[in-house]
């Protein structure tokens, strides 16, 4: 297909097709805890973090696209109602109905060199854990003194326990049945998923649904490169061919965007959703169910993929990088500082802290990228809201 016949977008509507595909724009859509579902299921990976200033990366990132959302949603439709599954070194939560693709993942994992060389290394323990599963039904690293178990000193946990278990999980044997302050509780995946789904597909199969999956993610992909969660990359040369051969064949659409490299591709399902955007309208599916992010900001999760990675520089000339794991000395912003959107722009950072001991949301730092929005009332307004909103959560 020739670059003529490209959809063209302004770096506006782009921001506005990627912020809408995620949900972000131009308000929330989804409430309530059915609402979590459908936000699970649209995001197509909601990546955990396990650690908590004010609330966790994933509940914040469910808050800002689900009205009425409280913390701990997703762990509902996770661990009581199974309809999805959390796995892997780049951790997420995906629909239960996808396991048998990444199940191709967890055997690709098991045939590799590090982890046959780790399942040498503590049979024993892997056997012993095997065995206690079946057993007990549900196992936690916590279950184990230490004075019972060969000590390691490794980031999977300190115990040999530890690490037979996140071997189990990671190569497929095992899952997650619920978390205790975040921490894992082991099943037999046979107790966990329905029979049907302990299939695994083919590893070809596996991979283009996850570079499907990638395009649906980002919104906007460039497809030079298979995901940062790459279990098994192709060639780029591999991906150009089945990239031509999808927008061929009208799965994928190609998109450039004014003033960005690329191309990029998008799903081609969307292309209605596009055609509304170049008209300047808002695409009915996206019609908020509350106030727009004009009328109230929204708080951005630390980890959220419009404006993770060094992506907010793309998208909104907006230079953003969580700084927890930065020494304080070399931080430029704030411990646990939060993007704020306002409509679709990302115009100021405010840092966020939960005082426990007082139920009090401390602000400890808050920045403008352009002091005249300060000025503006429907911004001052907005974030107002925004910051109401954001306690109430709490």
């Amino acid at each position: 297909m020739a670059d003529q016949d490209a959809i063209t977008l302004t770096p506006e509507l782009a921001r506005r097709f990627i912020l809408g595909r995620q949900g972000l724009w131009p308000g929330r859509r989804w409430q309530g805890l059915e609402g979590a579902r459908a936000a699970m299921r649209a995001v197509e990976h909601l990546q955990l973090d396990p650690l908590i200033v004010a609330a966790r990366s994933q509940d914040i990132f469910l808050r800002s696209r689900v009205a009425d959302y409280t913390q701990g949603m997703w762990e509902t439709w996770t661990y009581e109602r199974r309809e999805f599954f959390d796995w892997g070194g780049w951790l997420a939560v995906r629909p239960m109905d996808e396991l048998p693709v990444w199940r191709a993942y967890m055997r690709l994992s098991a045939g590799q060199p590090n982890w046959r060389d780790f399942a040498r290394q503590h049979a024993s323990a892997i056997a012993e854990m095997r065995e206690v599963l079946r057993a007990r039904g549900t196992v936690a690293n916590r279950d184990f003194d230490m004075k019972d178990r060969v000590r390691h000193n490794s980031y999977r946990g300190r115990k040999d326990s530890a690490l037979a278990l996140y071997y189990l999980w990671r190569t497929g044997e095992a899952m997650i049945h619920h978390r205790e302050r975040f921490e894992r509780v082991y099943a037999l995946t046979e107790a966990i998923a329905p029979r049907e789904l302990h299939r695994e597909v083919d590893l070809r199969e596996a991979d283009v649904f996850n570079l499907r999956k990638l395009v649906a993610f980002y919104g906007l992909h460039e497809l030079r490169r298979t995901a940062f969660w790459e279990y098994h990359p192709w060639p780029a040369s591999e991906i150009a061919r089945w990239r031509e051969a999808e927008v061929a064949e009208g799965r994928l659409l190609r998109v450039t965007v004014e003033g960005w490299k690329g191309p990029f591709y998008a799903p081609a399902a969307d292309a209605a959703i596009l055609a509304d955007l170049q008209a300047g309208r808002v695409p009915p599916a996206w019609k908020p169910i509350g106030p727009t992010t004009r009328e109230q900001v929204a708080l951005l999760a630390p980890l959220d993929i419009v404006s993770a990675r060094g992506r907010a520089l793309q998208l909104f000339d907006f230079d953003y990088k969580w700084e927890v794991y930065t020494p304080a000395s070399k931080r430029r912003f704030g411990y646990y500082a939060l993007p704020v959107l306002f409509g679709d722009r990302l115009v100021a950072r405010v840092d966020v802290k939960l005082d426990r001991t007082t139920n009090t949301l401390v602000l400890p730092g808050f920045w403008l990228e352009d002091k005249a929005t300060g000025r503006d009332p429907e911004f001052i307004a907005a974030m107002a809201r925004g910051i109401a909103d954001f306690k109430a959560f709490l």
